[in-house]
């Protein structure tokens, strides 16, 4: 039996407890707030605002890495920038971020009824971003999501961010829970990749964040319409007989999703 099976049959026998849920697109469409401050750093630096769906692109891995992907994209990446050019346009964006953070984004629909639900049915939840911490707890300030969550893992607690499993593995130990027996919520390829590799069953919004290559090749990952949908999905995946079993390596809660249209 490999491992992946030896977690799903561990699964099937305990009713799943823990949910780690993504905060940029997943909890929040936060690309108008992100896309304004990416538009703001290009301006004070010469160059012409990026176009709004190459920059959503961009989301997902992190600020050092989104400004460098929003520089070569732009006007200004005719030559490479610099480390020390990137340094400074990081905190031009920090600057930026600071004004427009939770200015322009929303909740997702769906959010705050699937949160009171898992509450509500005794799930511990745990939020784990790429965000810096700072402006992660603005986010989920403004948007009225910090009470739900008993641990955040932002992407300067340690000094891993996702797709490395640390960030989810420190969650779980926070939460004094085994990772095969929680869930990790997402939008990308990112967190697919972070759970996957924390041997953990993995959702994945279809809205979102994916990145590039879109929801292409997000194999082990079950799907998700709305955050409202989990609790009950959750309720079927840890009571489901042996006979919905996964093929060899994918976790059980991708069977019972429905495939990516």
């Amino acid at each position: 039996m490999s491992t992946n099976e030896h977690i799903t049959e561990r699964a099937l026998q305990t009713v799943l407890k823990t949910v780690l849920i993504d905060l940029d697109g997943t909890l929040v469409d936060s690309a108008p707030d992100i896309v304004e401050a990416a538009a703001r750093m290009l301006r004070e630096l010469g160059a012409a605002p990026l176009p709004f769906k190459t920059v959503r692109g961009f989301i997902g891995n992190g600020v050092p890495t989104l400004v460098r992907r929003v520089l070569a994209a732009s006007t200004l990446g005719s030559c490479a920038a610099t480390p020390a050019e990137e340094q400074f346009a990081q905190h031009l964006f920090h600057r930026h971020y600071e004004d427009t953070n939770g200015r322009f984004g929303r909740v997702y629909p769906g959010v705050i009824e699937g949160l009171n639900a898992l509450r509500a049915a005794g799930y511990r939840l745990g939020c784990v971003t790429n965000k810096p911490q700072a402006p992660c707890a603005v986010l989920l300030a403004m948007s009225a999501l910090t009470e739900y969550f008993e641990v955040v893992v932002a992407g300067d607690t340690i000094p891993q961010m996702k797709p490395d499993p640390e960030p989810l593995l420190h969650a779980c130990r926070a939460l004094g829970t085994d990772p095969a027996l929680c869930v990790l919520v997402g939008d990308s390829h990112v967190d697919v990749a972070a759970a996957l590799a924390a041997r953990m069953p993995v959702y994945i919004v279809r809205y979102g964040y994916p990145g590039p290559d879109g929801h292409a090749g997000m194999r082990g990952a079950a799907w998700l319409d709305s955050l409202a949908e989990l609790p009950a999905l959750l309720a079927l995946a840890s009571h489901a007989s042996e006979q919905n079993s996964l093929q060899k390596g994918e976790c059980h809660v991708a069977r019972i999703a429905t495939p990516v249209a």
